[in-house]
């Protein structure tokens, strides 16, 4: 039988309300408690069930608590992650772009050093992360990603002081540059190009294009990759979750996945 896991997630949004709905079926996972400041915590009472409770910081988790699943984006990490990490809990996360900020990575790693636990980067909405990775063991020569999205999709991003997105009549690529580039310029929208470039050739030689396309219906990820393993070209059109169309399914659905494979005693 796998072994029982005492869970904490951090937020209250569409990616925890999908995570916690998945895992209440789950005998070999306990949800003990959700992290969750002000406003929100009524929306987090709703996640709990019976035994579970709501907290505003890590130093107030049960002592339990053996995972901490980052579900509330960039914010979740920067306040939660080190805190945890320095308490020798392990976290996994979905918000990959945050490290493009130097010193939050550094204070990270720092953390998880001095409590002897891990940060686990999950590959989110994309795959090839395990063909990256491998392919960085030998020679690498470059990586690309193309991120096309529905026009709208990119309101309130830097898009919008390159063009009026509500009058597109086609395609067009808003930003060319480096993984870092977009990840600091696209906090809410560049999580992929990060989870790529942090698997391979790193943040500032993993190059990027954004595209908003009046015509698209679904959030298109594309990775190019080649070196001496080979060439890779991967493309996924993904659906959002139906509580938020800014949040990806399957991102939502690989948080559920690695919290369940830490329960198994043979893991993919």
């Amino acid at each position: 039988m796998p072994q029982r896991l005492s869970l904490a997630i951090i937020g209250c949004g569409a990616v925890a309300e999908f995570v916690a709905s998945q895992l209440a079926r789950d005998d070999s996972i306990h949800i003990a408690a959700i992290i969750s400041r002000g406003p929100s915590n009524e929306r987090a009472g709703k996640l709990c069930a019976d035994g579970n409770v709501v907290v505003e910081s890590v130093d107030a988790l049960p002592e339990c608590v053996q995972l901490i699943a980052d579900c509330a984006g960039h914010s979740g990490l920067i306040e939660h992650g080190p805190l945890a990490l320095e308490a020798g809990i392990d976290v996994i996360s979905i918000s990959t772009g945050a490290l493009a900020d130097s010193q939050l990575a550094l204070r990270l790693e720092e953390a998880a050093k001095c409590g002897g636990s891990k940060l686990k980067l999950l590959a989110g909405a994309i795959g090839g992360i395990d063909v990256i990775g491998a392919g960085d063991v030998g020679e690498l020569t470059s990586v690309t990603y193309v991120g096309r999205k529905p026009a709208l999709s990119w309101a309130g991003s830097p898009a919008e002081e390159a063009y009026d997105l509500n009058s597109l009549t086609g395609a067009v690529t808003h930003f060319k540059g480096t993984a870092r580039e977009a990840a600091l310029r696209y906090p809410k929208n560049a999580n992929v190009a990060a989870t790529i470039a942090l698997a391979g050739l790193g943040l500032d030689h993993t190059q990027v294009e954004l595209i908003a396309d009046p015509f698209a219906t679904k959030n298109s990820h594309e990775v190019v990759a080649s070196g001496s393993f080979g060439d890779m070209t991967l493309k996924i059109e993904g659906h959002p979750l139906p509580s938020n169309p800014k949040s990806s399914a399957l991102a939502a659905m690989s948080m559920v996945r690695e919290i369940r494979r830490r329960t198994h005693y043979i893991q993919f």
